[in-house]
């Protein structure tokens, strides 16, 4: 009984002991399992970074076409003001053309006598065929 009571409380120092100190065993499974998601979240953090890297670099990319296509509308209502101005142009240059030209007209159609009709043509002669041997 006293072997008994001797194991007893050995057993009972030795969780008292585990208790007071913390236990930091760790089933080998565990430690595996634990050992794979840290490495998962380190590739995860390292795609993160990358993806961020690309994020960043298609803002980049769409700042620079925004300044791009903003110039180029800039550059389009421009050309298209100057365009519209030079068909304004053509246009009144071309009714001064024709109001220059539209009073020589007039007066070259009075100074000249009618056109007299062609006389009519005289009819072609068929000619006969050669006779054969």
């Amino acid at each position: 009984m006293i072997r008994t009571r001797q194991s007893m409380l050995v057993g009972l120092l030795a969780v008292v002991g585990l208790t007071l100190s913390g236990c930091d065993y760790w089933p080998p499974a565990l430690q595996t399992q634990i050992e794979q998601l840290r490495s998962e979240i380190q590739t995860v953090n390292m795609e993160k970074g990358q993806l961020q890297s690309q994020v960043n670099d298609l803002g980049k990319a769409k700042q620079d076409l925004q300044v791009q296509l903003d110039t180029l509308d800039r550059m389009n209502r421009e050309k298209t003001g100057m365009i519209s101005s030079l068909q304004h142009e053509v246009e009144a240059l071309r009714a001064k053309a024709a109001k220059a030209s539209a009073p020589k007209a007039s007066a070259k159609a009075t100074a000249k006598p009618a056109p007299k009709k062609a006389a009519p043509k005289a009819p072609v002669k068929k000619k006969a065929p050669a006779k054969r041997m």
